[in-house]
């Protein structure tokens, strides 16, 4: 596994993809938590605490192989996708929520995902397997994560102007880059991608409908508004494949194709689970966006 692709360019393609958020942030979007305190907090507690659980739980009644299980508690402890926006645009959510969703988690997976991975590991893993993340790979996840972030919030911060016009290519670039990183690796496995695949497919199905149900219905029992929820729903329903795909692949890492096949596999579901979920929510009667007060 220690080749090109995934030492060098799997990483660098993160770098871009978490560059592209950050200069669509600014400082207030960290700030606009205290607008809407609770969905965010129940948003939070889904993503951070129900998840890696209902995960946890679901992998162990599949009975999935220890790599694989391992996979599914990367992604299930992996921040919400900036693809989360989009979907909560299209389908009537509150996009802003969304924004402020997406730049919160990613500050605080960096310490919550090392302890979900390492607790996935050390309860599936055994022997010389148990690897872990160590401070030392916390600190590389620190660097690709939040790093490139911190300078997209920079370059808009001084050239709002050039912040936008870089958007569009640079989610060009991170898509080309990441999908000839995903090949190379698909290539190295494909003695066994098949039965990855067919291992892993109902898990992630299975835990991509819980996502987006828990993410939508526990804020409207908390009695949040709807299109709040909505965006809940997408954010916590639509992870950052591509993060825990990083952290399964690399070489300095997790060093582990086998790992990244749930992010790879949830990574093409939740796009179509997603859209028939965005159809289903917007049959029901919409109401406007509540303003706090």
């Amino acid at each position: 596994m220690n080749s090109a692709l995934t030492l060098v360019f799997l990483p660098v393609a993160l770098g871009i993809i978490m560059l592209g958020l950050g200069l669509g942030l600014t400082v207030d979007d960290f700030r606009r938590v205290v607008l809407y305190p609770k969905a965010v907090l129940i948003a939070l507690g889904c993503q951070l605490l129900l998840l890696p659980a209902l995960c946890f739980g679901l992998v162990i009644l599949l009975d999935l192989p220890p790599a694989l299980a391992v996979g599914m508690m990367v992604l299930a402890a992996s921040p919400g996708g900036t693809t989360a926006n989009l979907y909560s645009h299209l389908f009537g959510g509150h996009v802003a929520l969304n924004v402020t969703l997406t730049a919160i988690n990613s500050v605080l997976a960096v310490v919550t995902l090392p302890v979900v991975v390492n607790f996935a590991i050390a309860n599936f893993m055994s022997g010389n397997d148990s690897i872990g993340l160590q401070f030392d790979k916390v600190a590389q996840v620190f660097a690709i994560v939040l790093v490139p972030v911190a300078i997209g919030m920079l370059i808009r911060a001084k050239a709002p102007a050039f912040a936008d016009r870089m958007q569009r290519p640079v989610k060009i670039l991170s898509i080309v880059v990441l999908v000839a990183v995903i090949a190379g690796a698909v290539l190295k496995e494909k003695e066994h991608i098949a039965d990855y695949f067919v291992a892993v497919g109902v898990a992630a199905l299975i835990f991509n409908v819980i996502s987006l149900s828990v993410g939508y219905w526990l804020p409207r029992l908390a009695t949040v508004e709807r299109t709040q929820s909505i965006a809940a729903a997408f954010e916590i329903g639509i992870h950052n494949s591509t993060l825990a795909i990083t952290i399964a692949i690399s070489p300095a890492l997790l060093d582990s194709t086998e790992m990244a096949i749930p992010a790879a596999v949830y990574g093409l579901i939740m796009f179509f689970t997603a859209a028939v979920f965005g159809l289903l929510i917007r049959r029901r009667p919409a109401t406007p966006p509540a303003e706090p007060a």
